[in-house]
C-alpha cells in the first residue's frame, strides 16, 4: 500500500515543506548508481550502444573496462549479447536512448529478453519530450507502452535524481527482465536521500479527498506545483507518485479512488499506452470513475526547449490543474 514521504505538509494546505535539494538530471542518479553497483558486484556488467557519456555510463566504463562492452550503433546486436550474458550468471545493463533501446529493437527485447524471462536492465535515458531540440526523431513517446505489453517485463519510470538512483539500487536485486526510463534535463531532485525504492509501490505525496493525481516521471513534480494552485483554490488534492508502471499498484490506486471519485493520470507519454492508460483500464474493470489524462494526444513530438514543450503539449502544471478541476466537475 501507500508509503507516507517525510517532505510533506501533513497539514495539507499548500504542500510547501517539499525539501528540493538541487536541480539534477535523472540520467545522472542512474550512472552514479550503477558505477556503485560496479563496486559492489562482481557479476554487474553494462553495454552501451556508442552514447557511453549521454546515458552516463562513462565512469563504469572507466573503471571497470573488462566488465563494459561497447557495442557500437548494434542496438540489436546488443540486447542479444546482453541475454547471453545472463546465461553465465552476470546482471546486464544495457543503456542508450530510450528510442533506440525501445523502437528499433522491439523484436529482440520481445524474443530474447521478454519471452525468455532474462535478467536483463533495459535502461533507457532522453525519454519524452524534455529531450528537447533533438526533436522528433529521438523523442520517443510510446516506449512504455511497448513494454508494458511484453509479459515479464517491469516498468518503471522515477521521477527525480534520488529516485532513479535507489531504483536502479532495486532493479539489480530484482531477478527479471526491467525497463527503466529516465530523462536528459535537469529536474528539481525531491525525494528524500533514505527513502527505499520498492518496485510496484505507489507513493503518497499529499493526501486529499477532492481528486486523485496520478504522476510518473518527470511529471511528478508538476503535479505537486499543479496541487499548490488547487490547494490555492481551495481544493484538496491527492497527489500519489507512480514510479512502477508495471507492475501498477493497484492497490493504491483503487483505495485513492474510492475517495476522492476522480482521476487525472499525469505522463510525458502518447496518451495511448501509458499510465493513464493502465489506470483506466483497471477502473473500468473495477470501479469506473471520471479519468482525465494529461498527456500528448496522438502526435509526434517537435525541437525545442524542454519547458516549451511540456507547454505547447499540455503538460504543464497549469494544464495538470485544469484537468483537475475539469474531472471534478464530471463526478
Amino acid at each position: 500500500m501507500f508509503k507516507q514521504t517525510t517532505a510533506i505538509n501533513k497539514t495539507n494546505t499548500l504542500m510547501k515543506n517539499y525539501k528540493v535539494t538541487d536541480i539534477k538530471d535523472t540520467r545522472s542518479g542512474f550512472g552514479d548508481a550503477l558505477l556503485e553497483l560496479g563496486r559492489k558486484n562482481l557479476d554487474t556488467v553494462a553495454l552501451n550502444a556508442d552514447l557511453t557519456s549521454s546515458v552516463k555510463m562513462q565512469h563504469f566504463a572507466r573503471e571497470f573496462p573488462n566488465r563494459f562492452f561497447q557495442s557500437g550503433i548494434a542496438e540489436a546486436n546488443m540486447i542479444s549479447v546482453a541475454a547471453g550474458l545472463t546465461i553465465g550468471g552476470k546482471i546486464p545493463f544495457v543503456g542508450s536512448f530510450a528510442n533506440f533501446v525501445t523502437g528499433r529493437v522491439f523484436d529482440q527485447i520481445r524474443q530474447s529478453v521478454a519471452y525468455s524471462n532474462k535478467n536483463v536492465k533495459i535502461c533507457a535515458s532522453h525519454a519524452g519530450l524534455t529531450l528537447g531540440e533533438d526533436g522528433a526523431s529521438h523523442q520517443i513517446l510510446e516506449d512504455i507502452g511497448l513494454m508494458k505489453m511484453l509479459p515479464n517485463m517491469v516498468v518503471i519510470n522515477p521521477c527525480d535524481y534520488n529516485q532513479t538512483k535507489a531504483a536502479t539500487f532495486a532493479i539489480a536485486d530484482y531477478e527479471g527482465p526491467v525497463y527503466l526510463r529516465f530523462g536528459r534535463p535537469k529536474v528539481p531532485n525531491f525525494t528524500p536521500l533514505d527513502e527505499k525504492f520498492e518496485i510496484g509501490k505507489a507513493l503518497m505525496l499529499n493526501e486529499g479527498n477532492d481528486v486523485t493525481i496520478f504522476a510518473t516521471g518527470h511529471l511528478v513534480w508538476k503535479a505537486i506545483e499543479a496541487g499548490i494552485m488547487l490547494a490555492e483554490k481551495g481544493i484538496s488534492p491527492e497527489i500519489i507518485n507512480i514510479h512502477t508502471i508495471k507492475p501498477l499498484d493497484t492497490d493504491a490506486v483503487l483505495k485513492s479512488v474510492l475517495k476522492t471519485g476522480c482521476v487525472v493520470t499525469a505522463e510525458e507519454h502518447q496518451m495511448n499506452g501509458g499510465l493513464g492508460d493502465s489506470i483506466a483500464q483497471l477502473l473500468s474493470r473495477t470501479m469506473p470513475a471520471p479519468v482525465e489524462m494529461v498527456a500528448v494526444k496522438d502526435h509526434f513530438g517537435e525541437s525545442g526547449k524542454p519547458d516549451e514543450l511540456l507547454k505547447k503539449f499540455g503538460l504543464d502544471s497549469p494544464d495538470i490543474a485544469n484537468a483537475a478541476i475539469k474531472v471534478m466537475s464530471r463526478k
